[in-house]
Parts: structure tokens; C-alpha cells; sequence
């Protein structure tokens, strides 16, 4: 697979140990899950290969990913697939498969926003809008932006091959998306030495989980 050969040994294990419990506790949604998340490894790392010239000239070309890696991206979605286990025969079964796909969308935004925003022109600071150097955490550009809502969308289209209507599709990508904004804020704070890359990454898929549980519930 294309994106196990962006994680080395150690991330090659916790991927398939986290693929393993995801399946285990998705039950019925369980190869759903997995195609999810596979989708979101393979589209994570042909994003990581896209101008790759460019990225090692600025240093922030990185091709190799290990288990902290897997984990910040994959916790959430763990969380949430033992949410739909835990619930499966209650009234929040629903919830926590949007949750869930919400939490992949979340992290493929922040991938695509990250990966290829950074070949964009200006950068600036979430924050404080004013203009950083590229690669710098919590910096966003117009293409970033809009790759991180296309990441979102794509991850969302498989809400429809589970029966999920229109409503699920729009709360996936919306909470995908805030996920990859609320990442970026995250960055900010994360260049001033408060927190690091993998509390960012997590604090990116909580927020798409609250926001898409909270939606899932209206």
C-alpha cells in the first residue's frame, strides 16, 4: 500500500494493530472503517510525495512517519469506533459512525492543508493574519485552505456508501474542515513551545468528533 511506505517499522505495526481493533470494534461497519481510514492513509501519502523538490528546499519534507504518528491520527477514530461499539444497538449507533468518518476527514484535511498549502504563495498566521514562513505551524494559505475542504469532501463521500444521506455528507465535511482550522490554530501556539505536533494533531480530531457528534444530534 502507497501509504504504509511513508511510516517506518514501528509505524507500520501500530497502524495494523490500531487497523485490527478499529475492525474488531466496528462490527458491522467494521470493513467500512477500515476502507476509510485505508483511504485516508493512501491519500495522505501521495499528498506527502507532491512537490517534493520544493519541500526539501524549504526543510519541511518529512517521508518517513512513525507510531506517535499513527496514534495522533488514530486515536479519535479508535475512540469513536469503540463509541459505535459500546452504542451499537442504542439511539447513538448513527453518531459515532459520522463521528468517526468525521475524525478521518479531520486528519486528511490537515494533511492536504499542511502538504500542499505549504507550495502555496503567502502563508500567513491563522492568528494574527500576518505573513510567516512557509512551513511555519499554524499558518494557512487560500490553496491550503481550499485543499483541506477538498480532503474533507472526498472523505465524506463515504457516508453515501453506508446509506447516509445528504445531512451526514454536510456534517462530515464541515467538521472535517473545522478540524484542519482548529489544527492550525493548534500550530500556532504549538511554534511558542505549547504542545507539540501530536497534541495538534489530536486536538484537530476531537474537535471534528465534538462538532460531528454534537450535529449528529440535532
Amino acid at each position: 500500500m502507497v501509504g504504509l511506505l511513508t511510516l517506518d517499522s514501528r509505524g507500520i505495526v501500530a497502524a495494523f494493530v490500531l487497523a485490527v481493533l478499529i475492525f474488531l470494534l466496528g462490527g458491522a461497519y467494521g470493513f467500512f472503517f477500515i476502507a476509510v481510514i485505508l483511504t485516508f492513509l493512501v491519500i495522505s501519502a501521495l499528498v506527502t510525495l507532491a512537490g517534493r523538490r520544493e519541500k526539501l528546499a524549504m526543510a519541511s519534507y518529512r517521508s518517513m512517519r512513525g507510531w506517535r504518528n499513527v496514534a495522533a491520527n488514530g486515536i479519535v477514530p479508535l475512540l469513536a469506533a469503540l463509541g459505535y461499539s459500546l452504542g451499537a444497538a442504542g439511539p447513538y449507533a448513527h453518531a459515532f459512525v459520522v463521528v468517526y468518518v468525521a475524525s478521518v476527514a479531520a486528519a486528511a484535511a490537515d494533511k492536504f492543508g499542511s502538504e500542499l498549502g505549504v507550495l502555496d504563495g503567502s502563508p500567513v498566521s491563522i492568528v494574527t493574519f500576518r505573513k510567516v514562513k512557509k512551513g511555519v505551524s499554524g499558518a494557512v494559505t487560500p490553496f491550503g485552505l481550499a485543499m483541506s475542504l477538498v480532503a474533507a469532501v472526498v472523505i465524506a463521500v463515504f457516508v453515501f456508501v453506508v446509506g447516509m444521506g445528504w445531512p451526514a455528507f454536510v456534517i462530515v465535511a464541515a467538521s472535517g474542515f473545522i478540524g484542519s482550522l482548529v489544527d492550525s490554530l493548534f500550530g500556532h501556539f504549538e511554534e511558542k513551545g505549547i504542545g507539540d505536533k501530536y497534541t495538534t494533531n489530536i486536538m484537530c480530531a476531537a474537535s471534528a468528533f465534538i462538532v460531528a457528534f454534537a450535529l449528529s444530534l440535532i
